[in-house]
């Protein structure tokens, strides 16, 4: 899979996570936690603000994917999924989707760990790079 495409589906999947999270926060939080989210409907509005936001700023133009948007995503699925993972091992929240989704971020990080440690400056599509 090329970076540009790595980020693609990257930003796809947040963009969608944040647009079911402005439409309807407890539905994602009650499919995702398996748990109620009574008060914070307008907290989690304002993640799907922050996600939707996320996802645009991160979406490929052209053929080359600005280094920063690799990092950024990296340590986004990195954290996020780390994080997810620690509160279903620690038993805070026992849904298979949350499993999912852990496993999802991590492997996303994992994908993005080579462009980002590859050197500086952009990282170009593997189209341009597989040129004779």
């Amino acid at each position: 899979m090329t970076t540009k495409a790595l980020v693609r589906l990257s930003s796809a999947i947040e963009l969608v996570t944040g647009i079911g999270l402005i439409a309807d926060p407890g539905l994602v939080f009650r499919l995702l936690f398996g748990a109620d989210l009574s008060t914070g409907v307008p907290l989690g509005r304002l993640a799907g603000f922050a996600l939707v936001s996320f996802a645009l700023a991160c979406w490929p133009r052209g053929e080359n994917v600005p280094r920063q948007i690799v990092q950024a995503l990296f340590l986004y699925n990195l954290l996020a999924g780390l994080y997810l993972g620690y509160l279903k091992v620690g038993g805070v929240f026992d849904t298979y989707l949350l499993v999912a989704a852990s496993i999802l971020h991590v492997g996303l990080a994992l994908l993005m760990a080579r462009p980002v440690f590859q050197g500086a400056g952009r990282i170009e599509s593997e189209k341009k790079l597989n040129r004779p």
